[in-house]
């Protein structure tokens, strides 16, 4: 297992896949992407650290690939992996489901044993419920391209300076 950092990702409309690569990049190398439909559940074995990222599909719901990988996520110990989470939606048009799906993600890793990381604040957002909740933060990194595309950049940048800290690299 190497200390690089695997990066899983589903995407419907292209927006979460180039916000893979942006985190990608912003970490220098260290990450390797995986489109979660072409990805088998052995593959998360050869990382210590994860990084997950979901867009929240039609009302709550996890994008199709991951909705077809769900089942898989039993099948891979996670234990002794640090897992951050990312998310796309649309606060304003889904705000009674704001990021569920990154929150339905990360209940199940970790009932498989990841520890999350990479908490995010829910300052500076607009939406009524989330299943991606947790202590009054979000279990990841918020993205919503569709009303706050202009935020996108400066929020992954702080969140991969905190991810950096909180996986030790």
């Amino acid at each position: 297992m190497s200390n690089k950092i695997g990066l899983f990702y589903g995407t419907q409309t292209g927006k979460t896949e180039s916000v893979a690569e942006i985190i990608r990049d912003q970490f220098a190398g260290a990450v390797t992407l995986h489109d979660i439909s072409q990805t088998e559940a052995a593959d998360f074995d050869q990382y210590q650290y994860l990084i997950i990222g979901c867009p929240t599909w039609n009302i709550g719901e996890l994008q199709s690939d991951w909705d077809g990988f769900y089942s898989e996520l039993d099948e891979i110990d996670f234990n002794g992996k640090l897992v951050a989470y990312f998310g796309t939606g649309d606060q304003l048009g889904y705000g009674e489901n704001f990021q569920d799906a990154m929150g339905i993600l990360e209940e199940k890793i970790s009932q498989c044993g990841g520890k999350t990381v990479g908490f995010w604040s829910t300052e500076g957002y607009d939406f009524d419920a989330s299943k991606a909740l947790k202590n009054g933060k979000f279990v990841g990194l918020a993205l919503d391209e569709d009303n706050q595309s202009d935020l996108t950049d400066q929020r992954i940048k702080a969140w991969v300076s905190q991810l950096k800290t909180e996986f030790g690299l």
